[in-house]
């Protein structure tokens, strides 16, 4: 008997080579869920071919707090119309009331999109650097997808995993303890609100073009969880990439690679409802 997994590919509509890649490994079923930033220019010229995945595939929404502009005015994260790098965001969203508003009502404003694209809710949520797990953004994605969403319906990314299984893996191991660490405490709260997590979670990396990232797919199905979950960062290369984000060089290595993978024996890919 098999044990499934499934296997995200974050950042869809980012820029369109990263889209290219993804719908690519999508239709070569190396996928099995992707995340989408709803707020990237891209997202409702892209959501259709998108849509030609909805039950093959999860499809959620990555929400993003720190790449690019807000759907609207955000004054107190983002009064220049940019949203700030990930520590402007950690700051402003543990220190101001204001930024907090506004942080949900951002992700009102993605997830509507999503929705008005698709048609449906997102099958998850998660974040883009993880900022749906910080404090001060963490309580309005739970309550948002609590208050939006039947009971059970929309999983969220957990982005931990035990010390032991982050070691066993050795890959990236301190900046996925760090991330582990930021996550403390989201699965007890999302419990209380009847919503799902994945329990197991890898493919943090260190976006090294020179690594063997062949290599390191099987090293993230080492010690997987009940219902275990594995990130990348596929794309394609264009100079909208290049001035947008700083992971570059190792997506179309992660693409190449992606394109290649067969699970090891035992493993399968798998949408989460699939999971045990």
């Amino acid at each position: 008997m098999t044990r499934g997994f499934v296997l995200c590919a974050d950042d869809f509509a980012m820029t369109r080579g990263v889209s290219r890649s993804i719908l690519e490994l999508l239709a070569q079923g190396k996928l099995s869920a992707t995340g989408a930033m709803t707020n990237r220019p891209h997202w409702r010229g892209l959501a259709g071919e998108l849509a030609a995945f909805s039950g093959k595939a999860d499809l959620g929404l990555h929400f993003n707090l720190t790449s690019g502009a807000p759907l609207a005015t955000m004054p107190s994260l983002a009064p220049g119309g940019r949203l700030p790098k990930l520590g402007g965001l950690s700051r402003l969203a543990l220190g101001s009331a204001a930024a907090r508003r506004e942080i949900a009502a951002e992700l009102d404003r993605q997830l509507d999109a999503f929705e008005e694209a698709l048609g449906r809710a997102p099958d998850f949520v998660d974040g883009h650097q993880h900022v749906h797990v910080l404090p001060g953004v963490r309580r309005a994605v739970l309550d948002a997808v609590a208050r939006r969403y039947p009971l059970g319906s929309v999983y969220l990314r957990d982005p931990a995993d035990s010390v032991s299984a982050i070691r066993a893996r050795g890959v990236a191991v301190g900046k996925a303890l760090v991330i582990a660490g930021l996550a403390a405490g989201l699965r007890p709260a999302a419990a209380r609100r009847g919503i799902p997590l994945n329990h197991g979670f890898s493919g943090v990396s260190p976006f090294d073009p020179t690594r063997d990232f062949a290599a390191d797919l099987p090293r993230f199905l080492k010690r997987p969880g009940r219902a275990h979950l594995v990130m990348c960062h596929p794309g394609f290369i264009d100079d909208e990439l290049r001035a947008l984000d700083p992971v570059i060089g190792s997506r179309p290595v992660e693409h190449a690679a992606l394109l290649a993978f067969v699970p090891p024996p035992g493993l399968r890919l798998a949408r989460f409802r699939e999971l045990g």
